[in-house]
């Protein structure tokens, strides 16, 4: 893989900030990517969730000095190497919580829904689509979750037994937000991801990923990997928590993309996805943000909604639906004998 393909378009203007993995006894680093450069900037801060909190974040990053580790292009290398070699990525979030956002496409929250009714019949399955478009007569990113066309439709749908949990979540008043992993759980760029043995029908799940501070305010982004163990989760929306939250199951990275006035955080495309798997079997595509449900902002206040001004709390990485640590420093024994995948953008 070129590096051009790893890294963001925009690589040579863009502030990246992450994480890496050193040679012990050094251990893991906070780094600042600069013309080419992998500097090592854990001498200034201690931790990625005190960087993004700091009120001068981006222009703290721009301008803050440190010993060279190495080039970039060196990072990647080893980051692609199996055994992994020092220094390599690691997530680049750390003790901050992981929360994600499902049923963010509405082309996915249709299919979703046929999905659970039409219980794997094919031809099941075209009829609802067909049914689904006429009831919905239009696009259905066009129309604003909650909003009172939207509960107009619900009511329809429900009348004539079309509604479902995914469409609940899709247009309704409450967007679903769940606990993707626990802190420092998430693996790496080029990191081998985590599949539960109990899964025989599963897919990586390209997300962006927004890194957000205590206060709920997006400083970067990057790329994620959901981990869909569809086989699992789509039996039970009770079963979603048991599908999501396993070992090396999160995958973000390489980096975060500081937002800044040139490099918005906004202008973040979804992921091109080109999935292969095992069997040979090869799937790609890509979508773009206009066509989420639900803008970033919103499912960003569902994620960081507090009763109260928020204290000593670490919100961090928010994946709106691949890359990524270590080969999962959670403990290799504990993986070891899981299905594994590995963790490329």
């Amino acid at each position: 893989m070129s590096q051009d393909n790893r890294l963001p378009d925009d690589q040579h203007q863009a502030l990246l900030v992450g994480r890496v993995w050193r040679d012990t006894p050094e251990g893991p680093a906070l780094v600042i990517v600069r013309d080419g450069q992998v500097i090592d900037v854990s001498g200034s801060v201690g931790n990625m969730a005190d960087l993004l909190d700091r009120d001068d974040a981006a222009r703290w990053a721009a301008s803050v000095t440190g010993p060279v580790l190495c080039d970039v292009t060196t990072l990647l290398d080893n980051s692609e190497r199996s055994p992994q070699l020092a220094p390599h990525l690691l997530a680049p979030c750390d003790i901050q919580a992981i929360k994600a956002c499902g049923v963010t496409f509405a082309v996915s929250l249709l299919e979703r829904v046929i999905e659970e009714q039409a219980s794997g019949d094919p031809g099941r399955a075209a009829e609802l689509r067909d049914e689904l478009q006429r009831l919905i007569g239009g696009d259905l990113s066009r129309i604003t979750p909650g909003s009172d066309e939207a509960m107009a439709l619900r009511d329809e749908l429900k009348a004539r037994g079309a509604w479902s949990q995914y469409m609940e979540v899709g247009i309704g008043p409450d967007a679903e937000v769940f606990t993707k992993a626990q802190p420092l759980s998430s693996v790496g760029f080029g990191a081998w991801v985590g599949l539960h043995p109990a899964s025989h029908w599963n897919n990586p799940e390209p997300e962006i990923v927004l890194a957000v501070n205590a206060a709920g305010v997006p400083i970067g982004a990057t790329l994620g990997n959901d981990v869909n163990l569809r086989d699992i989760e789509g039996r039970s929306a009770l079963l979603l928590g048991k599908a999501k939250d396993n070992n090396a199951s999160c995958a973000i990275g390489p980096s975060f993309a500081c937002s800044t006035s040139t490099s918005p955080w906004t202008t973040c495309a979804a992921p091109w996805s080109r999935c292969a798997s095992t069997a040979k079997t090869t799937a790609s595509g890509s979508r773009t943000r206009a066509t989420c449900a639900r803008s970033a902002a919103h499912r960003r206040n569902w994620s960081v909604r507090p009763s109260a001004p928020i204290t000593n709390t670490r919100m961090a990485s928010c994946c709106f639906s691949a890359p990524c640590s270590r080969r999962s420093r959670i403990g290799t024994d504990q993986v070891r004998d899981s299905p594994t995948i590995r963790a490329t953008s």
